[in-house]
């Protein structure tokens, strides 16, 4: 049997255009003789659907475009995945399903059991899970097929262990299955490759069978898929990969499912640290895929990037540039009277570097003339008494002011608005609610200020020339809104804090354990009520791509108004 992985990159509802790239991976994997070609999870409509799924039009038009893909499964299997809908005397249900389509006929639905309800996961608000499945005669090998999370039951996988008192590919090996296929939605955060790699090669040597997994690539709002689908052996040695952050077609055969495997990729490789250049190259991929598929897929073909002449908006506007080619991107600095000559021409030579376009819009006058509106106003509310609290206002005066002019370029030219703050300042609230915050795509907003750096350094190493110039790369950080700021004056330096932040916010420790890992008490106290403190901003913030196993999104709900302290 010659098994062909197709990872594509569907498009949530675009059911004619997935129906299209469906049919063209069909043809090709036909064209390598392959006997059976595995889609990802949800293919048909796109993963995750969310409340979609509760339009009945969207499940009709769903069922059609399976119906539509049947006869181009002529002379071969295709396994895809769809929403299946069951109507019983108690209501409506729906599963998350995967279709067996042999030679233009739909033979078997197998539906997905175990159903996740954590961190982006919400699939038990939609889907009713299944009852135990059966194996599937696939030429002649009896294959047990499974959807994403039924392979995710090992504890050394899961966070919470024990979750899931289920083991589903177990039991299709128990009734016969000599090969185990998964059709997968897996989003991508660091590290994932190697985990999800390790995953496959523990089924493999627990049930003795090979094991393949298809994994959807792609952007789809704050979720970005890596593709990198995999296949094992039955020892678990590794046979092949798709590519990473790409739409490809992997094909192995049966034959090779014995052998001595083939090199690991590199970026398999789990002793990897953060700022490896595997790793960090992976990363890059990833923002450039997940801003490219935000903005295609919402419509739009321009972009406007905010430029500081810091290293944040830096970034971004590379990144940008990596993803819809320079032509499509504009600069827009705006100076105003506490904004350095170097940071107005690092900016310059930055947009000169990309190639992308470049304004200035100087705000002295508007930011004079706010002032002045509000002087009376803001002299009753207590001026003389709190200088600092007047200080901090006029601050988040000009960075509200940048917010509005490029909302009105926004408006007018029809192109997104990428907004620049990382997850360092979004943690802590260093930033301006409808001022830096202000966009339709946080492009770094789950990116640590540290991270910020070595992706900067990495993209002038990999593009051999400074695109981002050196001065951006090591002058001291400032938002520059009031004479000789820097970083420092509000917050801990950032090899302090990013180490807390993430103790706290991905892997979720309280104070204790946090100061037991070495940290000031004092340190850590300040950073979680900062932290804490600025919910109700990140909560209007633009959706943000996601890269870290705890990003402010959809994964992490937490309330607003609360009264819990660590």
């Amino acid at each position: 049997m010659r098994i062909a992985l197709a990872q594509i990159n569907p498009t949530i509802g675009d059911f004619s255009g997935n129906v299209a790239s469906i049919g063209r991976s069909i043809e090709l994997a036909k064209a390598g003789d392959a006997t059976v070609v595995v889609f990802p999870e949800l293919t048909v409509c796109g993963y995750p659907p969310r409340d979609l799924l509760d339009r009945d039009s969207f499940l009709t038009q769903n069922r059609k475009a399976l119906e539509d893909v049947l006869p181009k499964t002529r002379g071969i299997t295709a396994i895809v995945g769809f929403v299946d809908i069951e109507e019983t005397e108690t209501g409506r249900h729906i599963f998350n399903a995967a279709a067996i389509l042999q030679d233009g006929n739909l033979t078997t639905v197998i539906r997905k059991r175990l159903l996740p309800t954590y961190d982006v996961f919400d699939e038990h608000r939609h889907f009713k899970a299944a009852l135990p499945q059966k194996p599937v005669l696939i030429g002649d090998t009896l294959a047990g097929i499974t959807i994403c999370e039924d392979i995710w039951t090992d504890p050394a996988f899961q966070k919470r262990a024990g979750r899931y008192p289920l083991d589903p590919a177990k039991e299709l090996v128990d009734q016969g299955a000599k090969i185990i296929l998964n059709l997968s939605a897996s989003p991508y955060h660091l590290g994932r490759e190697s985990e999800r790699l390790k995953l496959l090669q523990s089924i493999a040597r627990k049930n003795h069978v090979p094991v393949f997994l298809c994994n959807q690539v792609g952007g789809n709002d704050e979720l970005i898929f890596d593709g990198n689908s995999l296949a094992v052996s039955a020892d678990g040695t590794f046979l092949a990969a798709g590519k990473p952050f790409a739409e490809d077609l992997v094909f192995v055969d049966s034959k090779d499912v014995g052998d001595e495997g083939h090199p690991l990729p590199e970026r398999f490789h789990p002793t990897h640290g953060i700022e490896n250049q595997v790793t960090l190259e992976q990363v890059v991929k990833a923002l450039t895929l997940g801003t490219q598929d935000y903005v295609r897929k919402c419509h739009f073909t321009d972009v406007l990037v905010g430029l500081s002449g810091g290293i944040d908006s830096s970034l971004v506007a590379a990144l940008a540039a990596l993803a819809l080619s320079p032509e499509n991107v504009t600069g827009v600095a705006m100076p105003s009277p506490y904004s350095s000559q170097e940071s107005i021409d690092d900016a310059r030579e930055l947009a000169k570097n990309l190639g992308i376009q470049f304004q200035v819009i100087p705000i002295h006058d508007t930011f004079a003339s706010l002032r002045n509106t509000l002087k009376e106003s803001l002299t009753r509310s207590g001026e003389a008494s709190d200088p600092g609290r007047l200080d901090l206002t006029e601050q988040n005066l000009q960075a509200r002011v940048r917010g509005d002019i490029l909302m009105a370029l926004s408006n007018y030219t029809g192109a997104m608005v990428l907004s620049t703050g990382n997850k360092s300042e979004f943690s802590v609230g260093y930033c301006t609610l409808y001022g830096d915050m202000a966009g339709g795509l946080a492009v770094i907003s789950d990116v640590p200020k540290l991270l910020v750096y070595a992706l900067s350094r990495h993209i002038n190493r990999t593009q051999k020339t400074n695109l981002i110039p050196e001065r951006v790369l090591t002058k001291p950080p400032s938002a520059e809104l009031k004479p000789d700021q820097l970083d420092t004056d509000n917050l801990p330096p950032y090899e302090d804090l990013d180490p807390v932040l993430k103790a706290f916010i991905e892997e979720e420790r309280g104070v204790e354990e946090i100061v037991a890992q070495g940290w000031d008490r004092d340190l850590v106290n300040k950073v979680l009520r900062l932290v804490v403190n600025s919910e109700y901003k990140r909560r209007q913030a633009p959706p943000g791509l996601r890269i870290t196993t705890k990003a402010f999104g959809t994964g992490r709900r937490i309330p607003i108004a609360q009264a819990f302290r660590q």
